[in-house]
C-alpha cells in the first residue's frame, strides 16, 4: 500500500486524526514511537478550480476570431497561457545545424499537440504546460497559475480580469 498523507487537527500539543477513517490509515501506515515528518499543505478551494475554469471558458468563448482560429478548444488556450505565464516545463536540444534542428523541430511537434516547439540557430526548445491537478499543484501555486493565466488570456480578448472574473461567476 502506498502511504497518503493523513488528515490531522493539531490541538496545541499533538495531531490527531480527523476521524476513524484516518485514525485506522493511521494505525496501518505509522509505527508507534517512530518519527515522521509533517508537511503542512493546504488543499485547494474547489469553488476557485471550477470558477478559473469557467473564466477560462468563458475568455476562449470571447476570443477575437483572429486568434480563435489558433486555440481550437479552451483547454489549448489554457495550456498556450500556462507556457506564456511561465508555468512550464521546458526542454532544448542542441542541433548540429539550423537545417537539423527545423526537421527536429517538424518531428517534434506533432508529438504533444499542446507544447510549444522553437528554433534558435541550432537549438530546439520544447515548453510543455505544467499540470494543475490537485496532486501536481497546491493551493499557492494554483491561484498563482490561474492569476497569470486569466491575466493573459483577459489580454487576449481585451478586457480587464476582473470583469472576466465577474462574467464567469
Amino acid at each position: 500500500m502506498t502511504d497518503i498523507p493523513i488528515q490531522c487537527t493539531w490541538d496545541g500539543e499533538s495531531l490527531t486524526p480527523v476521524n476513524q477513517v484516518w485514525a485506522r490509515r493511521a494505525d496501518q501506515q505509522w509505527v508507534v514511537g517512530e518519527r515522521y515528518a509533517v508537511e503542512i499543505r493546504h488543499e485547494r478551494s474547489i469553488a476557485s478550480h471550477g470558477h478559473f475554469f469557467a473564466a477560462l471558458n468563458e475568455a476562449w468563448a470571447n476570443l477575437p476570431e483572429q486568434i480563435a482560429e489558433r486555440f481550437p478548444t479552451a483547454e489549448s488556450l489554457r495550456k498556450y497561457a500556462l507556457i506564456r505565464a511561465g508555468f512550464r516545463d521546458e526542454r532544448s536540444f542542441v542541433c548540429s545545424s539550423k537545417a537539423e534542428a527545423r526537421r527536429f523541430a517538424a518531428f517534434v511537434q506533432p508529438m504533444d499537440d499542446f507544447a510549444v516547439v522553437t528554433v534558435s540557430e541550432a537549438v530546439v526548445s520544447v515548453y510543455t504546460a505544467k499540470s494543475q491537478s490537485m496532486r501536481a499543484m497546491g493551493k499557492k501555486q494554483f491561484e498563482d497559475s490561474k492569476a497569470r493565466v486569466l491575466d493573459y488570456v483577459s489580454s487576449l480578448i481585451g478586457t480587464s480580469t476582473d470583469e472576466l472574473k465577474e462574467q464567469a461567476a
